[in-house]
């Protein structure tokens, strides 16, 4: 696997990953239906490319030439110090490999000036939990609405200093 940014060619491919590991992930939390409700509008064609073009983010895509093995999109604050990681999704079937890990450590060199990395992560995603600790990641507060306002989706918000390994 390789890491590299994202264009408008992957968001077909980056669609039906993150269809893939949503429903692999979250069906048994919160059902199917709600997994088809978010993923189609979160992950929507439009959706990813507003994703893709988005000045001040960066969007990765771990790639072994035939297949995508993963994904990540974070985006900058303002002032570039304060880092959200929206999305961190590998392949089922390709977890476990290091590719999480290559995502994450890219996010971190993509974004020299930033201070913290922040995301949310839903507080019954266990094995997502247990990754972001290991990766140097401290519990920092919570939200009712992961994801997007109104959500209505409890999670956990991490944040990791910058240069903390």
């Amino acid at each position: 696997m390789f890491v590299r940014t994202a264009s408008g060619a992957d968001i077909e491919a980056i669609r039906k990953l993150l269809l893939e590991t949503w429903h692999a992930t979250y069906d048994s939390i919160h059902g199917a239906e709600t997994v088809r409700r978010l993923t189609g509008a979160w992950h929507s064609p439009d959706a990813l490319k507003r994703q893709v073009d988005r000045p001040d983010s960066e969007f990765l895509v771990a790639d072994d030439g035939t297949r995508l093995g993963g994904v990540a999109y974070a985006s900058a604050d303002a002032e570039g110090k304060v880092v959200m990681l929206h999305q961190l999704y590998v392949r089922p079937g390709m977890q476990g490999r290091g590719i999480g890990s290559m995502l994450l450590d890219e996010i971190f060199e993509s974004f020299p000036d930033a201070e913290r990395v922040r995301l949310e992560v839903d507080e019954k995603n266990a094995a997502a939990i247990a990754f972001y600790i290991a990766q140097g990641f401290a519990e920092a507060g919570r939200t009712e609405n992961c994801g997007a306002a109104g959500s209505g989706i409890p999670a956990l918000i991490y944040e990791r200093i910058a240069g903390s390994d």
